[in-house]
């Protein structure tokens, strides 16, 4: 019998089970059939995958796990060749999976054929998930006009201006500024203003996607793009947007290859989807957002001049607070209104002390950062307290804090232990500052979004 010869080359039971515990290690299901097509070995995976016992699969066809399409097995042992990638149902849940077979060749006779079997019902659950975060964001339409702006400095009135002039033109739009500076708030309010208010508004924060993922959510995919592409292929964010506005946050996070594409899209006024050769017609106004030198990347050849040219038609940049602190006060009663009635408290007061020092600091958060602040001021108020005084601020990163007291007091801890306790505590005072705002953060502390994920999972803050 093939399943004799098979474990045969294996040697003794030693070697036996050897094997068996090296194929029971894999995470994909393994099945062996013999030049018969019978089972004669499967691994726990498989059994897990398929929902099928050992006594139900081995010594019996390779067909009884399959719950939809034909046997991989059995092709291979009629054609003598490798199969890769058939997608299928199998065992009784009819579980969804990707089949490759290839065949067992023994001293040059065909023995059998030993194939691998990948779940992707979880990769559906996710694609699913992402498909009704989907629909949430063909819902989405511009939520802020320029009446919601708060500022009366000449920058802020002056930013207002040119943005309007904008509103009124085709023209692509990037707004330039430091993180918390309110460009999405300027992106909204364009669109609302401009004559596609109407039609839809669609933001994308392109640091948040992978670059795979970002070209098929920007432009779409076809059928069978790739492994779990929705059958019938897919609209991207454009055709979503059609008509009406595509805001890309964070645009110099864009890889070189979606750059090459967006230029596509702004300069032939069309997309192609990934996986297709035949280009979509699509009318959709740009508005681009970011922190970035973009000038200095495309110096570095880490973006692309052209297109570069093409979004800074119409750039607008956004004021720091520190050039605009006269608005301090306007901004603090516009966020403790807000925050009273998110929290159900009764409006409050501010105390010019609080109101002097919140003029002194510097704010590398910008307005994100006075609104966390004023956030967690009003949390410190007692049920009793209606008055915002110093003493309920709490402002990281002041660079008046007293230097260390150098006694002889023993080392709290190893200089380990002190370490990371000292991470900690930066880590949370950056993620303070930075309103929640992971990307941010990571600006802050100069380190890569995912190294500061990996720091928060490390330390628990998330």
């Amino acid at each position: 019998m093939a399943e004799d010869k098979i474990f045969a080359l294996a040697g003794n039971s030693e070697n036996k089970l050897l094997l068996q515990t090296i194929i029971d290690s894999l995470s994909d299901a393994v099945s062996v059939v013999d030049e018969n097509g019978i089972g004669i070995m499967i691994n726990r995976a498989y059994t897990r995958i398929t929902g099928m016992t050992e006594e139900q699969v081995l010594h019996k066809p390779a067909t009884v796990d399959i719950a939809e399409g034909e046997s991989v097995h059995m092709r291979v042992l009629q054609t003598g060749k490798p199969i890769k990638g058939v997608r299928m149902k199998v065992g009784p849940h009819r579980r969804e999976v990707i089949v490759s077979c290839a065949p067992l060749v023994i001293r040059g006779e065909l023995k059998g054929s030993v194939g691998v079997i990948q779940d992707i019902s979880e990769l559906r659950r996710v694609m699913e998930e992402l498909e009704r975060t989907r629909r949430l964001v063909r819902k989405l339409e511009s939520r802020y006009t320029f009446d919601d702006i708060i500022g009366n400095s000449d920058q802020i009135r002056k930013t207002i201006e040119r943005a309007a002039q904008a509103a009124a033109t085709p023209a692509c739009v990037l707004l330039r500024g430091e993180c918390g500076t309110g460009k999405e708030l300027f992106a909204h309010a364009i669109h609302h203003a401009s004559d596609r208010t109407e039609k839809p508004f669609i933001r994308v924060n392109c640091a948040s996607l992978t670059d795979t993922l970002l070209e098929s959510e920007l432009f779409g995919y076809a059928d069978g793009a790739f492994t779990g592409a929705k059958k019938g292929g897919r609209k991207g964010y454009f055709e979503e947007a059609e008509g009406g506005t595509l805001f890309l946050d964070e645009i110099g996070a864009m890889n070189p290859e979606a750059q090459g594409r967006l230029l596509r899209a702004i300069q032939e006024g069309e997309i192609i989807r990934v996986g297709e050769s035949r280009s979509r017609r699509i009318d959709v106004r740009i508005i681009a957002a970011t922190n970035a030198d973009l000038e200095k990347m495309v110096e570095n050849e880490q973006f692309r001049k052209d297109l570069y040219y093409r979004l800074n038609v119409f750039p607008i940049v956004m004021p720091p607070l520190r050039d605009i602190k006269s608005d301090i006060p306007l901004l603090v009663n516009h966020f403790l209104s807000r925050y009273a009635q998110e929290y159900g408290r009764t409006v409050v007061e501010v105390t010019p002390a609080v109101y002097r020092r919140l003029k002194e600091y510097d704010w590398p958060g910008n307005m994100r950062e006075l609104q966390n602040v004023i956030a967690r001021a009003l949390i410190n108020l007692d049920r009793d307290e209606y008055v915002i005084e110093e003493q309920h601020l709490v402002m990281p990163f002041i660079s008046s804090r007293e230097p260390a007291d150098c006694s002889d007091e023993p080392l709290a801890g190893t200089l380990k232990d002190m370490h990371r306790a000292w991470e900690k505590e930066v880590l949370q005072q950056a993620m303070s500052q930075a309103g929640g705002n992971k990307a941010e953060a990571a600006r802050l502390l100069n380190i890569s979004i995912r190294n500061l994920y990996n720091k928060l999972h490390h330390h628990k803050l998330i």
